[in-house]
């Protein structure tokens, strides 16, 4: 989760970022995280329950890699 300061208009800053799973707080600075994190953003569309409904949410490194390792099929992977 996310929670941002309106700088100058159109631009804003985080002032926030927590694991939605843990409530880990990322460290940032001049509101730059100093942690790698997961955020993840879905608009829901036709054929669901959700229709027109956006979800997004932030995991720090530690719960995305426990929630992953639990995936029958493993995310691929490039460098």
């Amino acid at each position: 989760m996310q929670k941002h300061e309106m700088k100058n208009l159109p631009t804003s800053v985080p002032t926030e970022i927590r694991c939605n799973c843990c409530g880990k707080v990322i460290p940032l600075q001049n509101g730059i995280a100093m942690q790698d994190f997961f955020h993840a953003e879905k608009t829901w569309g036709y054929f669901s329950q959700k229709d027109g409904i956006t979800h997004s949410f932030d995991l720090c490194e530690t719960c995305y890699d426990r929630i992953v390792s639990a995936f029958a099929i493993a995310p691929s992977e490039n460098e």
